[in-house]
C-alpha cells in the first residue's frame, strides 16, 4: 500500500512547489475559458441590458411540470419548483454574450494560478443573505461539501476535480484543483450556488420541503401553494443591485409561476390572459394556435430569437441497462424505423430541422470521415471500435427512402439473430421483442404512433405508457424503462457535466443525467480529452471524437430540434436589441408601465 502512496505523495507535493503563491497572482474581475473577457474591468453594465429600465410590474408564466412538492433544487428526493435559482447568488455569473466568461457576483475578485492548480475568490464584503447575514467563506465551504455529499450527482460529477477547499480568511475561499486538466472547472466553481450555513445548521438538507428558503439572489420566495402556484418578489435591499453584471436586469417585481396539468389547459389560461408569456410551442401550436381576439387586436406579441448554443440532443432514448439493448444492430434498427420527414411534414409543418449530432447547430458537431486530429484520439482504440467509426462517413441514417430504411432494418434483425413467427418479431432468446415509450405528456402520444406503427411493420410489439409526472420523475431517476424521451443539452463550451452525460461512473447513480447507461471506457477517455483541451480548436476535435462515437453507438434515436428559440406574450414587455448571442436572459426584461395598463385592462376583459 505505501508504496502505492509515495508515488501520489510525490506528484502532489510537485503539483503544490510548481503552483505560484496568492501573493504573487493578480486579481481579476472575470474568467474566461478561452481568451481574454469582452468586458473590461470598468464595465458598467451588459451591453443587452438597459440600466435605465423601469421597475415593477408581473410577470405569470406556466411551469413545467404538473406539479412540485418541493422549494429545495439541489436535491435527489422531491419535485422542486420552477424559478428557484432566482432566490440564490453564485460567487460569478455569465455573460450570455460570450460563449463562456464568468463576471464577479458574490466574489468581487478571483485569482487563477497560472498553472491552474487553485483558484481563489474574494467575497465582496458587502454581500448578504435576505436575513443580513453577511455571505461568508465558511457559506462557500458548507455549500460545496454539501452540494457535493449530499445534492444532486451532477454536482460530484461537476465538482470532481477539486482537492480541497479551505477558508484564507472570512472572506477569501481557496480551491485547490486535483489536476489542470480542466480549463472550465475554475469557472464552473464559480457557479456554484451559495447556501446559508447558519440556515441549515439545524435543517435536514437532504428532505423535500416546502418552506421559503434563505438565499442572497434578487428575488425571495413571497407565496408557496403547494402543486399549484409560486410566487417570487424582488428584493428591494438586495445588495448587488448596483453591480455591473445586475444593473439593468431583475427589473420585474413579481414572478409568478402557475401549475397546469395539460398544456392545452396552459395554452387556453394564456389566451384568455391569464399568464403572460410562453416559451417555446408546438409547432402545430406555433402555426394555428395564435388566431384569436387579443393575438389579432395586437395585445399579444410572438418572436422567434436565434439561438447561437449548440441544439443538444433530444432523442428517443434506450435504456442499455435492459439486456435487450445491448445489440448494436436492434439499436441501428430502431434509428432507421424513425421517419423524421413525414413527421416534420404532417405534424410538424415543417418547422424543424432533424438532428443528427449531439453538439448539432456548432462546429464541435462530427461531419464526414474522422480529421487527422480527430483519428489521434481514435486511434488508440481502433481496436475496440467498429471499423466503420474510421472509414464511413457521416450522416449515419442511410437509405433515406422509408421502404430502403425498413427493409435495411429487417436485414440488421435477422443479423442479430432475430426471426419471425406469426408476424412477431422473435429475440434470439425465443421471446416477442416488445418495447414500451414511456411518457408523461399526452401531447407526444400523437409524435409517438407513427415510429410504433414502423415498428410494428418490423413485427415489434410497441406501447405507449403515460403516468403522472411524479411518477415518471421518479421511474426516469431510477432508470425504470425501456425507452424514454430524454435531452442531452449543450453549451458552446462543453466541459465537466460531459461526465455526467456519458461516464460509466454515473451509469447506476440514481437522478444522474447518464439516461442510457453508458459503461464504455472510450467514452470515458474521449470526454476527459474534452475537458482537458487547452485551446478551442483542442475542445472542438474532441468534441467531434467523442460524438461521432456515441452516433456510431445508435445509443439513441435523434430527433429535431429548432435554431431558435419561440417566445409568445401579451405585449407589455420592453427589451434591448440586440439580443444575446449565447443566450436568452429574460432577467434583462421590464414591464413598460404605460403598455402594461392597456394589456392588463384586456387580460381583465375590459
Amino acid at each position: 500500500m505505501m508504496r502505492l502512496l509515495l508515488p501520489l505523495m510525490a506528484v502532489m507535493a510537485n503539483a503544490s512547489a510548481m503552483a505560484a503563491d496568492p501573493a504573487d497572482v493578480p486579481t481579476r474581475h472575470a474568467l474566461a475559458l478561452y481568451g481574454e473577457p469582452a468586458l473590461h474591468e470598468d464595465f458598467t453594465h451588459f451591453p443587452h441590458t438597459n440600466p435605465d429600465a423601469p421597475v415593477g410590474g408581473t410577470l405569470t408564466r406556466a411551469a413545467t411540470g404538473s406539479s412540485f412538492d418541493s422549494t429545495n433544487p439541489y436535491i435527489v428526493q422531491g419535485t422542486p419548483a420552477a424559478g428557484l435559482g432566482n432566490t440564490y447568488d453564485t460567487l460569478l455569473t455569465q455573460n450570455p454574450n460570450e460563449p463562456f466568461t464568468m463576471y464577479g457576483l458574490l466574489a468581487s475578485g478571483i485569482r487563477l494560478d497560472p498553472q491552474r492548480h487553485w483558484v481563489e475568490f474574494d467575497l465582496d464584503p458587502r454581500a448578504r443573505f435576505h436575513d443580513g447575514t453577511p455571505v461568508t467563506a465558511e457559506d462557500v465551504l458548507f455549500s460545496f461539501k454539501t452540494l457535493t455529499e449530499k445534492g444532486q450527482p451532477l454536482y460530484g460529477a461537476y465538482y470532481a476535480g477539486v482537492a480541497d477547499v479551505r477558508a484564507v480568511d472570512e472572506d477569501t475561499v481557496h480551491f485547490d484543483l486535483a489536476g489542470s486538466e480542466s480549463r472550465e472547472l475554475p469557472l464552473i466553481l464559480g457557479q456554484m450556488p451559495v447556501l446559508p450555513a447558519h440556515y441549515w445548521q439545524d435543517r435536514d438538507f437532504t428532505q423535500p420541503t416546502r418552506d421559503a428558503l434563505l438565499g442572497s439572489g434578487p428575488y425571495r420566495i413571497a407565496e408557496v401553494d403547494p402543486g399549484r402556484r409560486i410566487v417570487y418578489e424582488r428584493v428591494d435591499d438586495y445588495w448587488g443591485r448596483d453591480l455591473p453584471v445586475n444593473r439593468g436586469r431583475h427589473n420585474i417585481d413579481r414572478l409568478i409561476f402557475d401549475y397546469y396539468r395539460d398544456a392545452s389547459v396552459a395554452m387556453e389560461a394564456f389566451k384568455a390572459g391569464n399568464l403572460d408569456f410562453r416559451i417555446g410551442s408546438t409547432a402545430r401550436n406555433w402555426a394555428t394556435g395564435y388566431d384569436f381576439p387579443a393575438a389579432n387586436d395586437g395585445f399579444v406579441k410572438r418572436l422567434e430569437i436565434p439561438d447561437g448554443q449548440p441544439a443538444g440532443m433530444q432523442a428517443y432514448v434506450m435504456n442499455l441497462r435492459r439486456d435487450k439493448f445491448q445489440d448494436v444492430r436492434l439499436r441501428e434498427a430502431l434509428n432507421l424505423a424513425f421517419d423524421f420527414e413525414w413527421l416534420n411534414k404532417n405534424l410538424f409543418y415543417g418547422a424543424y430541422q432533424r438532428t443528427h449530432s449531439y453538439f448539432a447547430n456548432s462546429e464541435m458537431a462530427a461531419e464526414g470521415l474522422p480529421s487527422d486530429a480527430e483519428l489521434a484520439l481514435l486511434e488508440p482504440h481502433r481496436d475496440a471500435l467498429p471499423e466503420r467509426v474510421f472509414d464511413s462517413p457521416l450522416p449515419i441514417d442511410m437509405p433515406e427512402e422509408p421502404r430502403a430504411r425498413l427493409r435495411r432494418a429487417h436485414e440488421l434483425l435477422t443479423e442479430a439473430g432475430y426471426t419471425y413467427r406469426d408476424g412477431q418479431l422473435i429475440t434470439p432468446d425465443g421471446e416477442p421483442l416488445r418495447l414500451e415509450v414511456l411518457l408523461h405528456d399526452t401531447r407526444f402520444e400523437r409524435i409517438v404512433h407513427p415510429l410504433l406503427r414502423n415498428l410494428k411493420r418490423l413485427g415489434i410489439q410497441g406501447k405507449i405508457r403515460v403516468v403522472d409526472v411524479n411518477q415518471y420523475l421518479n421511474r426516469r431517476g431510477n432508470f425504470d424503462f425501456d425507452i424514454i424521451v430524454g435531452s442531452f443539452p449543450q453549451s458552446a463550451s462543453p466541459g465537466n457535466e460531459q461526465r455526467e452525460f456519458w461516464g460509466s461512473k454515473y451509469a447506476h447513480a440514481p437522478q444522474s443525467s447518464n439516461l442510457i447507461g453508458l459503461e464504455n471506457p472510450i467514452i470515458d477517455d474521449l470526454v476527459e480529452r474534452l475537458i482537458a483541451a487547452d485551446t478551442r480548436a483542442e475542445l472542438d476535435t474532441a468534441a467531434q471524437a467523442l460524438d461521432r462515437v456515441l452516433r456510431w453507438g445508435f445509443y439513441v434515436i435523434p430527433q429535431w430540434h429548432l435554431p431558435s428559440t419561440r417566445l409568445a406574450f401579451w405585449d407589455k414587455f420592453g427589451w434591448k436589441e440586440p439580443f444575446p448571442e449565447y443566450g436568452l436572459d429574460l432577467d434583462a426584461w421590464w414591464v413598460d408601465p404605460q403598455r402594461a395598463i392597456q394589456v392588463e385592462a384586456r387580460q381583465n376583459g375590459n
